[in-house]
């Protein structure tokens, strides 16, 4: 076996082992997407997101595992945080002279509500 063999054998398994790298995480993305579609098609169920909302979640989490990891950068202390942003879609209502006694009301009664329904669906 010549030096020349030696190389190209080194050279095909370089490349194998990328292209095997690049599989496995091709798949490990996939389950990824899979997984985080899931999550967001739950919380668009449950009306703690729009599917808008849902689209730009799974896609920037699924951004964020595809780039390379910089744990220099991702620990930076001078990273500012997260701006969130929160939009209430409800129009204000008129109000009682004392705010929120209406709400803590309504709050009980719904609570009392879901308390019964729960005791009549473990009796079921």
């Amino acid at each position: 076996m010549g030096l020349g063999d030696l190389v190209q054998k080194a050279v095909y398994l370089g490349v194998g082992l990328a292209s095997y790298a690049g599989e496995k995480a091709g798949e490990k993305l996939t389950e990824l997407r899979s997984q985080v579609q899931k999550l967001a098609d739950e919380m668009v169920e449950r009306g703690e997101m729009t599917a808008e909302e849902a689209r730009r979640f799974v896609d920037d989490m699924v951004n964020k595992a595809a780039q390379p990891s910089d744990p220099e950068s991702s620990s930076s202390p001078s990273a500012e945080p997260r701006q969130i942003e929160i939009l209430d879609d409800e129009e204000p209502t008129q109000q009682s002279s004392q705010p929120g006694v209406n709400d803590v009301d309504e709050m009980r009664r719904q609570v009392l509500e879901l308390q019964e329904e729960l005791r009549r669906l473990k009796d079921e």
